[in-house]
């Protein structure tokens, strides 16, 4: 497994800072963030190509949640010219509405094929609120889009009401990128930014990577904290240590490092 962080844990900061200190954190690659409000890390392909080079941290994915057919297609132009083998998108729609949740199918469908047609996986997860929102809706997406990869985010699984790791089992072969943060309780939010590191919620992260590892597991693990826009850099620096640290010791633990 490959640790990373999506950038928009610098989200108040220039991508670079992110690079920067995402390397001197130990992390093995990053996440580029192009959540709108949340991050202004799209700041061109070959300028991100290249600080990956300069800070000697790969693009492991890259997080663009819109579902605008143009938006995607720059966002898939983009990914190939930075290296970045794979597009985790946002499933849209409202939990528990049928007509939303089919709309979500098409959409969703159709961006598969336009990445595909770069060579590139386009990954979706289950979100608080969202159309897919839990196990019963994502087997649903998986089974209707074969083609498709799924980004498996404990924290909302968690607030599903279900148990991360026992819910892996059904899903495992599918995943293609994994997002990780902890989380404390199971209301709609993940919680304050300090509180999504790695180790100070309730999810059994620990389990989860192992059996991640015990299934052949070998793709992206990335970081993903929000709601830090306003912190400084010391306070985004000390959540990627303190949660990358948690993920090494998880790897070690379970035999994958």
């Amino acid at each position: 497994m490959k640790l990373g962080a999506n950038s928009v844990l610098f989200g108040g900061h220039s991508v670079e800072t992110a690079f920067q200190y995402l390397a001197l954190c130990g992390y093995d690659g990053i996440e580029i963030s192009a959540i709108a409000g949340m991050s202004d890390h799209m700041i061109g392909a070959a300028t991100l190509k290249e600080l990956a080079a300069k800070y000697n941290l790969p693009i492991l994915a890259m997080e663009q949640p819109s579902q605008d057919p143009a938006t995607m297609e720059a966002a898939f132009q983009a990914a190939v010219e930075m290296g970045c083998p794979l597009v985790n998108c946002g499933p849209g729609g409202k939990s528990n509405d049928e007509a939303t949740f089919q709309q979500s199918i098409e959409s969703l469908g159709k961006l598969t094929d336009r990445a595909a047609h770069y060579g590139l996986t386009l990954c979706v997860k289950a979100h608080v609120g969202a159309a897919i929102y839990n196990t019963p809706t994502t087997l649903r997406a998986l089974q209707a889009i074969p083609k498709i990869g799924l980004d498996m985010d404990p924290s909302h699984i968690h607030r599903a009401n279900e148990i991360p790791v026992d819910a892996i089992a059904a899903v495992v072969s599918r995943i293609r990128h994994v997002h990780i943060r902890d989380c404390k309780g199971r209301q709609q939010n993940p919680g304050k930014p300090e509180m999504q590191a790695n180790g100070r919620g309730d999810i059994d992260l620990l389990g989860y990577i192992r059996v991640l590892h015990q299934n052949g597991y070998t793709g992206p693990v990335d970081l993903e904290v929000i709601g830090a826009k306003e912190y400084d850099i010391p306070r985004c620096v000390a959540i990627a240590a303190e949660a990358r640290g948690h993920m090494q010791a998880c790897l070690q633990a379970c035999g994958a490092r």
